[in-house]
C-alpha cells in the first residue's frame, strides 16, 4: 500500500477517475481533464513574487507571447490554451500546495513552465502519482533527467552540460587551474556543484574552495571570505541574481578579480542590471541563443519572439529567460498539434516524442525520442560587456583581460 504524504491525492484521483463523466474517459482509460471543445487548461507554479520573481515572470510572459498568438489565430483544433499560474515565490512547500491545487481543484490537463530545481523536484512524486505531463521546466537539474521519467519533458540542456563546457573553457582556453564554487545550499546548488566537480575531475582538478548561502537570503559573507582566502582564479556561481551580484560587488571592493562564471539560471538581464558599470570578467552560459537573433528577419509581421514580445508585452526588453519560455510554448503547441483532435495526456507525450530535428526559430532545432525527453543540448557562452551579456566570439580576449587585471593586483 502506498502510504506517504501524497496518499490523499492518490485516493482523490482514483475517485475522480471512477466518477468521471463518460466524455472525460477515452477507450484506453486515459483520463482527459482540462480539455473541452473550446479550451485546453494548463497549470504553472513559479516565482511571481520575491527574490526570484524576474525568472518566473519572464518565463511566463515569454510563453504567453506565443500562446496568445496561437489563440488569436484559432488555437489548436479550435481550442484556446489557458494557463492557470500560481506564485510559489521559489519556495518548495508553496510549489507543492500550488500543484495539488492545480490537479485537484483546477483539474488541469498538463503542467507547464515550472521554474527552479528545489520547487520542481518537490512535486515529482505527485506528478508520477497523477500521471500528468510536466513540460518545459526552467531548470537543468539532473534529477529531472535521471532516472528517466516518462512524464517530464525537458527542453533546455542540463546543468551538467553547462558546467562541463564552462570548466573546459576555463581550463583549456583561459589556462585557469584554481577554481572555486559559490552555490545555493539546496538541490539546485548541489546539482551545479556536482556538475562542476565532475567536470574538474576530468582535468585532474578539484575545487580549491566551496562556499554556500541559504536560498532566499543575502548572507554570503562566510562563503565569500572562504573563496577570497583561496585566491581562486575563477569562481563558478550557482545561485540567483541577487546573491551572485553581491558576491561580485564585494570582490571588486576587496580588489579581487577572478573570472566569475554564472550558470544560466542566474538570469542574465537582471544580473547585468544589478552589476551596472562593472568592469569585472563576468561570464554566463545560456541554453538558448541570443533572443535578438531573430531581429535579422526584416518582416516585422512575422510571429517571432521579438515581434510578439513587442505586441503583447511592449514594456519588456527581449531576454534569455523569456526567450526560453517562448521556446517552451512552441514545443508544447507542436505537441498538441501532433496529438490530434482527440487529445489525451498519453497522446501528447507520444506526440512530443515524435518530434525529430524540428526547427523552432532561426537555427534552433529540437529533437525528442521515446527515451529522450530533452529537446536541446546546445550551450552558448556570453560575457558582460557594456551592461549586457553578449556572445563570446574569441576566448583569447577574455584571457588577455584576465592577465591585465591580475597583473594590476
Amino acid at each position: 500500500m502506498f502510504l506517504n504524504k501524497y496518499i490523499f491525492l492518490s485516493i482523490y484521483l482514483l475517485f475522480m477517475i471512477s466518477c468521471a463523466p463518460e466524455q472525460e474517459v477515452v477507450a484506453n482509460g486515459d483520463v482527459v481533464m482540462g480539455v473541452t471543445d473550446k479550451e485546453i487548461v494548463l497549470g504553472s507554479s513559479l516565482a511571481l513574487k520575491g527574490h526570484a520573481s524576474y525568472l518566473g515572470i519572464q518565463t511566463l510572459r515569454g510563453a504567453k507571447c506565443y500562446i496568445n498568438y496561437v489563440n488569436e489565430n484559432g488555437g489548436v483544433f479550435g481550442r484556446k490554451i489557458r494557463i492557470i499560474a500560481y506564485d510559489d515565490s521559489y519556495d518548495p512547500p508553496k510549489c507543492l500546495a500550488n500543484t495539488q491545487r492545480l490537479l485537484i481543484n483546477d483539474k488541469v490537463f498538463a503542467l507547464f513552465c515550472y521554474v527552479g530545481t528545489p520547487t520542481t523536484i518537490k512535486v515529482l512524486p505527485m506528478i508520477e502519482e497523477a500521471r500528468i505531463p510536466l513540460i518545459g521546466m526552467f531548470t537543468g537539474a539532473n534529477a529531472l533527467r535521471e532516472p528517466f521519467n516518462p512524464y517530464l519533458i525537458n527542453i533546455r540542456a542540463s546543468y551538467y552540460q553547462e558546467t562541463r563546457e564552462a570548466v573546459r573553457h576555463l581550463v583549456q582556453d583561459l589556462n585557469l587551474q584554481r577554481i572555486a564554487v559559490f552555490y545555493q545550499y539546496d538541490a539546485y546548488g548541489f546539482d551545479g556543484l556536482t556538475g562542476t566537480e565532475l567536470a574538474l575531475k576530468s582535468f585532474g582538478l578539484t575545487p580549491v574552495a566551496r562556499g554556500s548561502y541559504v536560498r532566499g537570503t543575502m548572507d554570503i559573507d562566510e562563503a565569500f571570505n572562504k573563496i577570497l582566502s583561496s585566491r581562486a582564479q575563477a569562481v563558478v556561481m550557482i545561485g540567483t541574481y541577487d546573491p551572485c551580484a553581491k558576491f561580485i560587488q564585494l570582490a571588486q571592493v576587496m580588489d579581487y578579480h577572478p573570472v566569475f562564471y554564472n550558470l544560466s539560471f542566474v538570469g542574465a538581464e537582471e544580473l547585468a542590471r544589478k552589476l551596472k558599470g562593472s568592469k569585472e570578467i563576468v561570464l554566463m552560459s545560456q541554453v538558448v541563443p541570443p533572443p535578438t537573433s531573430c531581429e535579422d528577419v526584416a518582416d516585422e509581421n512575422l510571429p517571432n519572439y521579438i515581434n510578439l514580445l513587442k505586441k503583447y508585452f511592449p514594456n519588456d526588453r527581449p531576454n534569455y529567460v523569456g526567450f526560453e519560455g517562448y521556446i517552451n510554448a512552441k514545443v508544447l503547441v507542436e505537441g498538441l498539434r501532433r496529438a490530434g483532435r482527440n487529445l489525451t495526456r498519453t497522446k501528447l507525450i507520444k506526440a512530443i516524442e515524435s518530434i525529430k530535428n524540428f526547427s523552432l526559430e532561426g537555427d534552433i532545432d529540437v529533437h525528442f525520442g521515446v527515451h529522450d525527453h530533452q529537446g536541446m543540448d546546445n550551450i552558448y557562452f556570453t560575457r558582460l560587456e557594456n551592461d549586457e551579456f553578449v556572445l563570446i566570439e574569441d576566448w583569447s580576449d577574455i584571457k588577455k583581460k584576465y592577465n591585465e587585471l591580475t597583473l594590476a593586483d
